[in-house]
């Protein structure tokens, strides 16, 4: 066993047990990052390269000449490549930020304020979660479609706000939020509203970072909603109009690029919110 002084005087002790369980980690760790890695590089590589036999996992010459080759095929005199960026961030941004105000509020009401009627409605929830979200695109579409909301935001919005397992993952973290914390809040003249906000919310940061990662991944890689809803081309997401990119030898380059375009959002966002789903869990749980 070896000991050494680290910061503020703190011995750390080193064994060949614990070296070999970081190293094994270390390389699990490189390993599930292989995909991630592999989509980088490939979106740097230019076509000799990508077809080059036997494949090469670096890049000897890395361009980017994929990049401008993904907008020149996807932008046009009419619709611009920054357009269809614009679409998904808008849309993926508000529904984000609603699916996360409206389930929370409906799950707090369902748990604190026990309102006649709240169990079925906990039981609809439930039942909801049985059925796929491909089992629901037809009534969901005979709905828009008789608002009059086809090929509008709000027909990529309001379907994907009030999603039942967000209900039900807010639900289950709201219930083990004390009741007393409340009442002692009530007592001291706070009102519901402020309730929620200053003290409800913060505790339950595990919750909504977790609701925040599946929502925006959710939301930022569909494209069949976009599919169904949108007609014209200006109102494209992104995912929607890389599917359009198609096949072929000279296309290979913008269809990498194109991967790491869609695939770096979601893995940047969700390192970011998992360092505030571990740091909240850890420093801030709720004490039942």
């Amino acid at each position: 066993m070896l000991k050494i002084k680290w910061f503020k005087g703190q011995w750390i002790h080193i064994t060949f047990s614990k070296v070999l369980l970081y190293l094994v980690m270390l390389l699990l760790v490189a390993f599930t990052a292989l995909p991630l890695v592999y989509v980088v590089v490939t979106a740097f590589k230019p076509l000799d390269e990508l077809y080059i036999y036997p494949p090469r996992f670096y890049v000897s010459h890395p361009t980017t000449k994929n990049f401008s080759d993904l907008v020149v095929t996807l932008g046009s005199s009419t619709v611009p490549f920054t357009r269809y960026i614009f679409n998904s961030v808008l849309i993926t941004v508000v529904v984000v930020f609603l699916t996360v105000i409206v389930c929370s509020l409906a799950a707090y009401s369902l748990v604190k304020f026990k309102p006649v009627g709240g169990k079925f409605l906990f039981d609809l929830i439930l039942i909801a979660l049985m059925f796929s979200a491909h089992v629901t695109k037809i009534p969901s579409y005979l709905i828009v479609n008789k608002l009059g909301l086809v090929n509008t935001y709000w027909s990529l919005i309001l379907p994907n706000v009030a999603v039942a397992y967000n209900c039900f993952l807010m639900r289950q973290f709201i219930t083990q939020y004390p009741d007393e914390l409340i009442e002692a809040a009530r007592i001291d003249g706070a009102g519901e509203f402020k309730i929620f906000v200053k003290m409800v919310m913060p505790a339950l940061a595990p919750a909504w970072s977790t609701l925040v990662v599946f929502s925006f991944v959710s939301n930022w890689n569909d494209y069949f909603s976009p599919l169904i809803y949108i007609t014209s081309q200006a109102m494209k997401t992104l995912p929607l109009a890389l599917k359009t990119i198609g096949s072929g030898i000279g296309r290979a380059g913008a269809t990498n690029a194109a991967a790491l375009l869609t695939t770096l959002p979601t893995v940047i966002i969700f390192t970011v919110m998992q360092g505030k789903v571990m740091e909240t869990m850890t420093y801030s749980g709720i004490k039942g």
